[in-house]
């Protein structure tokens, strides 16, 4: 048998981790970031690194820091901007707080540009003029002040030295993931720096007042940096929330070019080589009844005048860039289990799809000829990484990477069945290389979160291969809600969980265990989020399954709604009768399963309230209850520090071996043996 860092945990998340994609306005300079882990195997740490577009020469590192680095964009003297907090050998005093660095592309060291108390969050540099415009936090009472700059640092220094943590809200959201929101709230920065010698830099708020509206992911900077395109939240009735397309001038003029209404929705996109246009996403807002859906249309921004791209086109797809000639838009979208790159023309024909492989596309530029496509892609197959498109043809090369592909401990291959309302329903399914009719393994049911996902492209967090190592076979389905089989097949879910979803779940399930290389009888099922969800209803409807994994689950619906970080959506989802008809935790008495609880305390996006109450509902109401001495053949992994998913590598170390050892407990009779770091 080959080993693979797939069968040690410890080479597993020792393997370097790739992502993000910058190229140059010119096209000649090409760089991504790379995670590693630090020395005390605690933490990972980013490096940027230049690929050759070319693709003849190897990778090579640019930069190295303890603190690592994060945010690269090329300005177009191929000067590389980035974040963060590593100290500045020529500063006195040094923080936490990421900096805005830049690596002059004549070459030499990185220099720090710009350093403030409260950070820097995010750095946009206009493509022709170089015009470099910042995002950051600025306290409340300092925004409106003669200088800001010095108010706020004013301001965190007496919360720092009170050590005062309180925040003051007077709308929702309070939080968002794993972090509070306040009181601080972003602005955008236009950037002004010296000249020759002069190294200074300067900081103009262009959005002074904004307060906590601004949707600081979606902004983008018009290529001779006149104006700012950024998506803002205005907050309604009852807690109530839409995007507005925002405006705002160099000068700081600042005006809604889209105003939402209860059905519709903006969102910013790229901004059109020749600034006249930009791409919108439009969002139709959801109801307990319909789904929501998102277009792609383009702005002229002289007359407000909203044309659609691919009017008809049952895709829900992401605008990545405009081709250089403006004549159309590189969007990727899900699409069967995959997320190729689109072209949408301009003129409004059919859209064009430029890649045709097994893979997952996400960050993408283009050559200033438009002759090329650099992206980052990934799928169940290999991890991400950077290759090369001609746009001409769609034939595709990966470029010498800095991080070379895992070998793989198995075999990945695609099944398919028809459910009950003759829908087809498809899923990745992992195998072991030895699996076969004479050695069939178990198999495992991993369902994905969302639920508006789809399995489509390589997971750290949710990585099959680790269980594959150990013999396992693991079913990677989209069921009803999932994106990519387009807005029906959404609908056939929306509003009842428990209904297509599940019997989608059974449906494909059954397809997988009737293959001669599975062995049937040995099934578990596992998900985390959504996919947590339907491990808990499972739970509570089918005693089919040895065991089952639930991760940062939603449990009683009626509790989850009001306690998420974003209950304005959820407000759209269900009504109080859905919730009460697809709620788990009303069938709790039926599960007769062991079930595997596991929670984060830092998850805003499924309260761990979810986890303790169903902890405790399973040890007291449930089939399989806690016996006369309080022992009980469910289990609970709590991690205090960890959000809605588990990102420390010791923690994902410790997730992967109770995991693991749950399962061989429960298919294998192989008592489970805590990991020595839990005591």
């Amino acid at each position: 048998m080959t080993v693979t860092p797939f069968h040690d945990l410890d080479a597993f998340i020792a393997l370097p981790r790739q992502g993000g994609l910058a190229l140059s306005p010119d096209g000649t300079r090409l760089a991504a970031v790379v995670a590693t882990l630090d020395p005390t195997a605690t933490r990972y740490v980013n490096a940027v690194w230049e690929l050759d577009p070319a693709g003849e020469r190897p990778a090579h590192r640019v930069t190295r820091s303890a603190k690592g680095e994060s945010g690269i964009v090329y300005a177009p003297n191929n000067d590389l901007y980035f974040l963060s907090a590593r100290p500045d050998p020529e500063a006195t005093e040094s923080d936490d707080a990421a900096a805005l660095w830049v690596v002059p592309g004549v070459g030499g060291e990185a220099r720090r540009v710009l350093a403030r108390p409260g950070g820097v969050d995010a750095v946009a540099v206009a493509s022709a003029s170089g015009a470099v415009v910042v995002t950051a936090g600025v306290l409340p009472g300092a925004d409106q002040a003669s200088d800001a700059e010095a108010r706020d640092a004013e301001l965190r220094s007496l919360r720092k030295d009170k050590k005062v943590a309180a925040i003051l809200h007077t709308s929702s959201p309070v939080r968002f993931w794993d972090h509070d929101l306040g009181p601080a709230t972003p602005h955008l920065f236009a950037l002004t720096l010296g000249e020759g010698a002069d190294t200074s830099a300067s900081l103009r708020d262009l959005t002074p007042g904004i307060g906590a509206d601004l949707v600081t992911a979606s902004t983008f900077v018009a290529p001779d940096g006149s104006f700012v395109l950024t998506t803002r939240t205005l907050s309604g009735a009852r807690g109530s929330h839409r995007e507005a397309l925002t405006r705002v001038d160099a000068d700081g003029t600042r005006r809604d070019l889209l105003v939402p209404d209860e059905t519709t929705s903006y969102s910013a996109g790229p901004v059109s080589p020749d600034g006249r246009r930009a791409v919108v996403q439009v969002e139709r807002v959801g109801t307990p009844q319909r789904p929501p859906s998102w277009t792609v249309h383009t702005l002229d921004l002289s007359t407000g005048e909203l044309a659609p791209l691919a009017s008809g086109w049952d895709h829900w797809c992401t605008p990545l860039a405009w081709l250089p000639d403006g004549s159309g838009v590189l969007v990727h979208a899900d699409a069967e289990g995959r997320s190729p790159l689109f072209i949408l023309e301009a003129s409004g024909a059919a859209p064009r799809q430029l890649t045709t492989d097994d893979a997952a596309y996400s960050d993408a530029a283009i050559s200033p000829d438009g002759a090329t496509v650099y992206a980052v892609r990934s799928s169940y197959a290999f991890p991400a990484e950077v290759v090369r498109i001609d746009v001409a043809t769609g034939a595709t090369t990966r470029l010498p990477n800095p991080v070379g592909r895992p070998e793989l401990p198995g075999r990945l291959t695609e099944i398919a069945t028809t459910a009950d309302d003759g829908q087809r329903i498809r899923a990745w399914l992992a195998l072991p290389s030895d699996a076969d009719a004479a050695h069939p393994a178990p198999l495992a049911l991993w369902i994905h979160g969302g639920p508006l996902s789809s399995w489509n492209s390589w997971s750290w967090r949710w990585n099959p291969w680790n269980l594959v190592a150990r013999g396992y076979a693991v079913l990677l389905p989209d069921p009803a809600l999932s994106t990519g089989y387009g807005e029906e097949f959404i609908q056939r879910g929306w509003g009842a969980w428990g209904q297509a979803p599940f019997t989608d779940l059974m449906a494909i399930t059954d397809a997988a265990e009737g293959r001669g290389d599975i062995a049937g009888d040995k099934t578990v099922a596992m998900g985390g989020s959504f996919g947590g969800y339907m491990a808990n209803w499972i739970a509570g409807h089918t005693d089919r399954f040895a065991a089952i994994v639930t991760h940062a689950s939603l449990w009683a619906l009626d509790q989850f709604g009001p306690t998420t970080d974003a209950p304005f959506f959820w407000e759209q989802e269900m009504t109080p009768e859905m919730m009460a008809a697809n709620s788990p935790h009303r069938s709790v008495g039926a599960i007769t399963t062991p079930m595997l609880v596991i929670h984060g305390d830092r998850d805003y996006r499924v309260p761990i309230g979810e986890g303790l109450r169903l902890w405790w509902e399973l040890l007291s109401a449930s089939g399989l209850p806690a016996g006369e001495d309080g022992t009980s053949p469910h289990r609970f992994l709590y991690f205090p520090n960890e959000n809605h998913w588990v990102l420390s590598p010791q923690h994902a170390k410790v997730w992967y071996e109770v995991v693991l050892g749950f399962l061989d407990e429960h298919v294998r009779g192989i008592p489970a043996t805590p990991p020595e770091t839990l005591g």
